[in-house]
């Protein structure tokens, strides 16, 4: 009967002479990949997915300067007079959750042994991580711009996600547990922050607009990325059940 390894490995698995047969047992090898083939390649199409719909129209229209994406609305409700008023309680910040939750997650899970991704997709993670962070840079930004008061935390926010793509490796040392809590709670608040809010300013934007308005394909497409981001942190951290091992 074979000796079943749950150790952790990294990418894909040796050759097979690298089994060691003892006394007609086989010992498999070490490097062994502890989630499906659909959760570990559901991660990155979903961070994907996010930011397509999150620069994707919210707000669509014909003329292509009156199209608005969810990047622009963390400037655009600042405009908005119902807002200025108080009318209308907005927290900016939160319309750039989903950048931060897409680039934390890739982070924490895109170099852990147990999803198995080989060198060039860790590095392509890296990639998406590092461009989602940047772009929580403000329009027409200065270096004294970053920390004035207005977006320090922002600043902030860009500064933290960067430093966690560049020691994904060693981030990927902390417990799954911890991992999944922080990926998850960033996840879930990136869904809930911008498309509640959102929905709360489309009738001041109906009125600027002078039509009726609905939240366009960008909206409904970032939620559902989100969502699978949602889902693969929660299989890969607390299902523990999803092993699948690689047997050679």
């Amino acid at each position: 009967m074979g000796i079943r390894d749950r150790g952790l490995g990294i990418g894909a698995s040796p050759p097979d002479d690298a089994n060691r047969a003892v006394g007609g047992t086989t010992v498999h090898s070490p490097f062994t990949i502890h989630h499906s083939p659909f959760t570990i390649s559901l991660l990155p199409l979903s961070a994907l997915l996010t930011l397509v719909g999150y620069f994707g129209p919210w707000v669509p229209h014909r003329a292509a300067g009156l199209v608005i994406t969810g990047l622009d609305l963390g400037e655009l409700v600042k405009f908005l007079y119902p807002v200025q008023q108080g009318d209308i309680g907005i927290w900016r910040e939160g319309f750039y959750l989903p950048l931060v939750a897409v680039s934390v997650a890739l982070s924490l899970f895109g170099w852990r042994r147990e999803m198995g991704y080989p060198l060039v997709a860790r590095l392509g993670l890296f990639g998406v991580a590092t461009v989602a962070a940047l772009n929580l840079l403000p329009p027409a930004w200065t270096p004294g711009l970053l920390w004035s008061p207005e977006f320090r935390l922002q600043s902030g926010a860009m500064a933290a996600c960067l430093g966690l793509a560049l020691v994904a490796p060693l981030a990927a040392l902390l417990p799954v547990g911890l991992a999944g809590v922080i990926g998850l709670a960033l996840t879930l608040a990136a869904l809930y922050f911008p498309l509640a809010q959102f929905q709360w300013i489309l009738p001041a934007l109906a009125d600027l607009y002078n039509q009726p308005l609905g939240p366009g394909w960008g909206y409904w497409v970032m939620a559902v990325g989100l969502a699978g981001v949602a889902y693969c942190v929660l299989r890969i951290a607390f299902v523990s059940h999803d092993l699948w091992e690689t047997k050679i």
